[in-house]
């Protein structure tokens, strides 16, 4: 069994080496009585963004069509890297976790937008 908390640690463990740093952006929704909130891409360098996504199954789609948008047009990024494992990890891994294979498929599903920017979507292998 494969132990998605550790690889994202021993991912992060080498972005970090290599010079990457996190980016966080806070939204204050005090106008319409909500509380702050904030948003994160898990590294970031020369405009470029990076997530890790060996989590619950909606974050990895979440993450690459509104997260990577919304850091684009704040002037933080211009393309966008996923990391998420294919189906083989995943299913070495603790329940709920989304994969590549399904990645892919919300997205052929979900089509093109004028929104979108480039994002490549990398598939991690056991």
């Amino acid at each position: 069994m494969f132990n998605p908390r550790k690889i994202s640690m021993a991912l992060n463990d080498q972005f970090v080496r290599l010079g990457w740093k996190e980016q966080k952006i806070y939204t204050d929704y005090s106008s319409i009585g909500l509380k702050p909130a904030s948003r994160k891409i898990d590294f970031a360098k020369n405009y470029l963004g990076v997530d890790v996504q060996f989590g619950k199954r909606p974050l990895p789609i979440y993450s690459g069509c509104a997260k990577m948008t919304i850091f684009h047009n704040m002037g933080f990024i211009d393309v966008g890297i996923e990391i998420v494992p294919v189906k083989e990890l995943a299913e070495d891994m603790s329940s709920g976790v989304s994969y590549f294979e399904q990645f892919v498929w919300d997205l052929e599903q979900r089509g093109v937008s004028d929104i979108d920017i480039p994002v490549l979507i990398l598939g991690v292998a056991p």
